[in-house]
């Protein structure tokens, strides 16, 4: 993947992906790269071309139980624009990419209640979805506005960044009619990217005019379209998808950035958790910057810490015949009653429920 970052910019950037996991972290399922092999096919790239350069086999992108990053996924892209891919192979996997292939994030998407709930809940949750652009939304006026924020720039290609803003248009087009029906188009759509010969394409692809050279990029559609009621949503299954949603994406922040080295040091260091200045001193960091990191990353040294504690907890209970004041100790919990609170906390179970349930 091309750099082009200097030392001036690692902060914007940090800052522009905060709360996404790393460009290396494997936590994704492959049905993005496997979307891609499908859809080049046609046109003679290989599966070996896409994954070029990607660690991955074929076998591996079929296997749904494989974990992908998004460098993976940036990669790929590259190859096939090498290859020869054009912007209406950008389209055709955007089509493709439907909120059934995302899965628990986008069958909770397809059962909001109302489609603010869908924008609300497709933001906040994004980072389950291999994301390669930050959503954001708002209302303007006659217009409920998605904007694509282009966070991963600063590693790709001008021909691979136009491709995937292209992609991510028709992502979000499909996504919407998948859930409020065909007949929800945009009203018109932005590029901040110069015009050029596919403008028609463009049009086609998005069912409304194109603007380039814009400040951002942009999709565009009536407001009303906020109040519509899914044909699939059901206020009780989306409340219960999004309880897992919640987990995912905590699990997924505790291992990337600075929260997951904060975790991985106090994983290795249990019973007697150090306090955040000796934890930001091994990582080089004054407290205060590291405690300001973490809250940029949605985190912070409690909670992480909490989060430890759980997981330690909770294996020595099902995994030893250690007592439960042992247990208590190696948490660095005061006494057993403290940490049967706590496991009432984190899993709604006492502690025999929790040992019998292994």
């Amino acid at each position: 993947m091309a750099t082009g970052v200097n030392e001036a910019g690692e902060a914007a950037i940090r800052n522009a992906r905060a709360g996404f996991p790393s460009l290396n972290q494997r936590t994704f399922a492959p049905f993005k790269i496997a979307t891609v092999i499908d859809t080049v096919a046609a046109r003679g790239i290989t599966a070996e071309t896409v994954l070029d350069r990607t660690g991955l086999t074929l076998a591996e992108v079929r296997d749904p139980h494989t974990l992908t990053s998004i460098g993976q996924y940036l990669t790929a892209c590259e190859n096939i624009v090498a290859a020869g891919a054009g912007f209406a192979d950008a389209f055709a996997i955007g089509s493709r990419l439907h909120l059934s292939a995302y899965g628990m994030y986008g069958y909770a998407l397809m059962c909001s209640p109302t489609m603010r709930d869908f924008f609300d809940f497709a933001v906040r949750y994004q980072p389950l979805a291999t994301p390669t652009v930050r959503l954001e939304w708002r209302a303007e006026g006659d217009l409920a506005i998605w904007q694509f924020r282009e966070i991963y720039r600063d590693v790709m290609s001008s021909d691979v960044r136009t491709f995937l803003v292209r992609q991510q248009m028709k992502m979000t087009f499909t996504h919407i009619r998948d859930t409020a029906g065909a007949d929800n188009l945009p009203v018109r759509a932005l590029f901040a990217i110069p015009q050029d010969s596919h403008a028609e394409d463009d049009v086609r692809a998005l069912s409304c005019p194109c603007l380039y050279d814009q400040a951002a990029n942009e999709l565009h559609y009536p407001i009303g379209i906020l109040d519509q009621t899914p044909e699939l949503g059901n206020r009780l299954t989306r409340t219960m998808l999004e309880e897992t949603c919640e987990r995912l994406i905590g699990q997924s922040r505790l291992s990337s950035g600075w929260s997951g080295e904060v975790y991985q040091l106090l994983l290795n260091a249990p019973s007697e958790f150090p306090p955040m200045a000796a934890v930001a001193a091994q990582l080089g960091l004054q407290e205060r910057t590291l405690r300001r990191r973490l809250a940029a990353e949605n985190s912070s040294y409690a909670a992480i810490v909490d989060d430890v504690r759980r997981k330690l907890a909770i294996e020595y209970l099902q995994t030893t015949r250690m007592s439960v004041d042992d247990v208590a100790w190696k948490v660095g919990l005061s006494d057993a009653a403290n940490l049967r609170r706590a496991i009432r906390r984190w899993t709604g179970k006492t502690i025999t429920e929790l040992r019998a349930s292994k």
